[in-house]
């Protein structure tokens, strides 16, 4: 369940002051918390029309949050918004897991603990949605970096 200081954030940006903040007072868990509820405001706006192009979507926002981590400021996924717009959210993901390793990324999401809304994670939840091939390169890509 939510805290319920988490769940009253309304936007990105309320999420990322209230972030600040309680890494500040020691509370990285709250911190993550707000990330991801980041995450799921972003998605919300962006009107998936499914619960696997929602979670597709989270994805991608997840992404950013690395992006920016590491950037230090706002950062895009410039290379995957074009391609959801140019072939659609599914296709994109299983365009993006179908590539050759890019452990990069997923290193980073379970750095910031948000591991679970991986590319990779996402099809192989939604396996049915996705190609074989792009289920047995998830499931091989996530058996390497030794995740269940």
């Amino acid at each position: 369940m939510m805290d319920e200081r988490v769940a009253k954030l309304k936007t990105p940006e309320d999420c990322a002051v209230f972030a600040k903040n309680v890494t500040e007072r020691g509370r990285p868990d709250l911190a993550l918390a707000a990330r991801k509820r980041a995450v799921q405001l972003r998605a919300e706006s962006f009107g998936a029309t499914s619960e696997v192009e929602r979670e597709c979507i989270e994805a991608v926002y997840a992404y950013e949050e690395v992006l920016s981590a590491k950037a230090g400021r706002r950062q895009s996924a410039s290379r995957t918004w074009p391609m959801i717009k140019r072939h659609g959210v599914i296709e994109a993901v299983e365009r993006v897991v179908k590539r050759k390793a890019d452990a990069l990324g997923y290193t980073a999401l379970v750095e910031m603990g948000l591991e679970e809304l991986a590319f990779e994670a996402v099809v192989l939840r939604h396996a049915s949605s996705f190609s074989a091939e792009a289920v047995a390169r998830s499931r091989e890509r996530m058996g390497e970096l030794n995740v269940t």
